[in-house]
């Protein structure tokens, strides 16, 4: 199997498999949150991009590894990972806090659709053996990144939950 195709197989199932650990655990938990619980959980693990810039690290990628994937992705990364801490901080302040979630959360979507672009202009997936160990970053991280991103503008855009109040009236017979 040439290493374009593992890379794209090993792509492919690491949505696969997170779609449905997603399915089955996340968004059901999710579900179960207030609106400002489930951005705060997403926003805590996008929080963990800045580990992006290890695709600028000397030893840890391939010196050979295109700069115009590895720049792009690294800081983008970066910011969106500094965006969703910013969001965290300021959790107490909702006219900092929601706009800090929509931030993120556009900037880390754009930056993963841009990295997609950007590998395949320069043929990342036939030279994949290039990421050395961040290898694990877009086969691993990255589905589920793109899946969180979703699931926080789905409910972003969802409805507030209403609570009903009721109150139980004696029956009358």
């Amino acid at each position: 199997m040439s290493t374009e195709m593992v890379f794209q197989t090993h792509l492919v199932l690491g949505y696969v498999a997170w779609l449905l650990c997603f399915g089955a655990y996340g968004l059901p938990w999710l579900s179960s949150l207030d609106r400002v619980a489930t951005q705060r959980a997403i926003a805590t693990l996008h929080s963990f991009r800045f580990f992006g810039l290890v695709f600028i690290l000397p030893g840890v990628v391939s010196p050979d590894l295109p700069a115009g994937f590895a720049v792009f992705a690294a800081y983008g990364d970066f910011a969106t990972g500094v965006l969703a801490m910013l969001a965290l901080l300021t959790v107490r302040l909702p006219r900092l806090f929601w706009p800090l979630i929509v931030a993120f959360n556009i900037v880390g979507t754009v930056e993963l659709v841009v990295d997609y672009y950007h590998a395949i202009q320069v043929g990342l997936p036939a030279h994949a053996g290039q990421l050395g160990a961040a290898y694990a970053i877009p086969i691993i991280y990255v589905p589920l990144l793109m899946i969180t991103h979703i699931a926080a503008f789905y409910f972003l855009l969802r409805p507030p939950k209403v609570r009903i109040l009721t109150t139980t009236a004696p029956a009358v017979l």
